[in-house]
């Protein structure tokens, strides 16, 4: 389908709102907190903050944290996206005191902390429904609708075409910046409720407080006045089809680089992942999706730009769907993906070029002569240069690189050592093999 523009679309100009500063090379964890220990509890999280925070995260998402509809629940515990009261804590995870002793523990330990809000829908017993019915959406029965075509048989559809609810809804966005200081909001299917809500509720929260605001949805327009980033979901898919051989590189390179970073706003920041909920949940885990390409996938993320995501387990090597109604708590063993994740969240920290939105660098290709198979660009920020090689292919393959514009020393990332890049630089690069370059400006 040939792509619409936005008449007053300018790449440096479209994106009204202000990324707090503090996110401008930050990195964020979604955390699972009933399966993320076995006590599944607020307090059992702040134990592991020193260890997230030494991992390179930034910013936690706790998935919501409110009390459950019981009311058609799905399994045992039901689904976090059931929401009974969006004013309440879960006991499930403890009191309203212990998360307040959370967010505060985030926030000394130098870590900023979102909350999961879930606008769309309720649960079929939150007080709205007795309170307010009109407030939600009829099916041609006249009767309450869960959302349509998909199989949530537990919560039912809000309707947004009333004053009264926008008005609820963003008294309660507010609610929590103000009485928990949370730094902002991870918005379930944000495009299934109407953009200029958003809008609104953006203005009035950065009234209160700075606040990051991420879009579990991937359309451009939901960065202009309403949200910092939003799901690279495309990105997931391509990088799954590579991976199982099914594509080209060029899939990669020709069919969505371009036109993001031509069309995509500069400043609008997409988050990038290997791993989260919903794909943990229903379609695999991070070993079955990607297999031998799972490192090299997850380096990439970071790399790209865009803002990269953890899901609790995957530094620890988590290779299940851990179950999403019922209790499952994380095996927590040998954190065997923690090292490379501490490795690149640092390098993403200190050096500009990968910094988010309009604080990093732009990707531009570097040339090669097997587009096939090998992806080969540079992002350059404020002095500070990295360059990314990688074999995104099954096969072994000997490669040239157009390096001409980017010739010096370098450090390579995971070796550590020196690197004197001359114009053309060749390679002979195992399946799914990388290569990472660095360099700092001098102060």
């Amino acid at each position: 389908m040939e792509q619409q523009f936005d008449s007053r679309y300018q790449p440096e100009q479209y994106v009204e709102i202000i990324l707090p500063e503090w996110a401008k090379n930050a990195t964020v964890y979604e955390l699972n907190i009933r399966q993320f220990s076995e006590e599944g509890s607020f307090r059992a999280v702040e134990r592991e903050l020193p260890r997230l925070k030494a991992m390179g995260i930034d910013i936690i998402w706790l998935m919501p944290v409110h009390p459950i509809g019981k009311l058609h629940r799905k399994g045992t515990l039901g689904s976090y996206y059931s929401v009974k009261d969006y004013f309440g804590v879960n006991p499930e995870f403890g009191t309203e005191e212990d998360f307040r002793n959370l967010v505060k523990a985030i926030h000394d330990a130098g870590m900023y902390v979102i909350i999961d809000w879930v606008a769309n829908h309720t649960s079929w017993d939150n007080a709205l429904v007795n309170d307010h019915p009109e407030w939600y959406r009829k099916s041609r029965k006249d009767t309450f609708q869960s959302t349509r075509w998909r199989d949530y048989d537990d919560i039912i559809e809000l309707d947004y075409s009333h004053p009264g609810l926008r008005q609820y809804m963003t008294e309660a966005l507010k609610f929590w910046i103000r009485e928990y200081d949370l730094d902002g909001y991870r918005c379930d299917i944000a495009g299934f409720v109407p953009i200029d809500f958003w809008e609104n509720a953006r203005g009035e929260l950065d009234a209160i407080k700075p606040v990051f605001m991420l879009a579990e949805a991937e359309d451009r327009e939901l960065h202009r006045k309403a949200f910092d980033a939003t799901y690279n979901w495309t990105l997931w898919n391509i990088l799954h089809q590579l991976a199982l051989n099914e594509r080209s590189v060029k899939t990669l390179t020709e069919a969505y680089i371009a036109e993001h970073v031509s069309i995509f706003p500069k400043a609008g920041i997409r988050l990038n992942f290997i791993d989260n909920h919903d794909k943990n949940s229903w379609e695999g885990d991070q070993y079955s999706n990607f297999g031998a390409a799972l490192n090299t996938a997850t380096v990439f993320t970071v790399m790209m730009d865009g803002m990269p995501l953890v899901y609790s387990g995957q530094e620890s090597g988590l290779d299940r769907s851990l179950e999403f109604f019922e209790k499952d708590p994380i095996e927590w063993e040998s954190y065997q993906n923690q090292k490379l994740y501490t490795k690149l969240f640092t390098l993403k920290h200190k050096n500009k070029a990968l910094w988010n939105g309009n604080y990093g660098g732009e990707m531009v290709r570097i040339v090669n002569d097997k587009m096939d198979e090998v992806i080969s660009f540079v992002r350059e920020k404020d002095g500070d240069k990295v360059l990314t090689f990688m074999n995104l292919s099954h096969k072994s393959v000997t490669v040239q690189f157009d390096t001409s514009f980017d010739t010096g020393m370098y450090t390579e990332l995971f070796t550590e050592k020196e690197h004197k890049v001359p114009e053309t630089v060749i390679l002979t690069m195992d399946p799914w093999e990388y290569l990472i370059l660095h360099r700092e400006a001098q102060i």
